[in-house]
């Protein structure tokens, strides 16, 4: 794991919480996507090397909107750039930790991604994500 590439953050209202975000970062949003597989909307803020991810819902099965119901707003998980994603996978399967996919899959902002369960984690989120290569 290279760097924290984002933290996400889960919102009710995409919209609302970007001009919110817009003025505590003193930053446009630079990038919203739909990531419609998740049920997810999204929006990217950039401040110095540091990114942050808006998430809202877009269906009430989406896993953003069952957690906005079991916890409310506020942060979702924190994710990590990794050169090879496939490795990764496979030492920390090695290590222990249970995935959420058995295989990467397309996120937002032009990744592959995945997660790792919270309960082997401390209750965190964890992402991890890969810049999809140009072919």
């Amino acid at each position: 794991m290279r760097k924290i590439e984002h933290i996400g953050i889960a919102v009710k209202d995409l919209d609302l919480s970007c001009d919110l975000y817009e003025k505590l970062l003193n930053t446009a949003c630079y990038k919203k996507e739909e990531v419609a597989s998740e049920g997810v909307n999204t929006a990217f803020f950039k401040t110095g090397e540091n990114k942050i991810e808006l998430l809202s819902a877009t269906n009430p099965d989406s896993p953003i909107a069952k957690f906005l119901e079991k916890r409310g707003e506020g942060i979702h998980h924190i994710a990590f750039d990794v050169e090879d994603i496939l490795a990764e996978m496979e030492r920390l399967r090695g290590e222990g930790f249970v995935l959420l996919n058995e295989q990467p899959k397309k996120g937002a902002d032009h990744k592959l991604v995945c997660f790792l369960h919270p309960k082997g984690t401390n209750g965190v989120l964890v992402e991890l994500c890969q810049e999809i290569k140009a072919e």
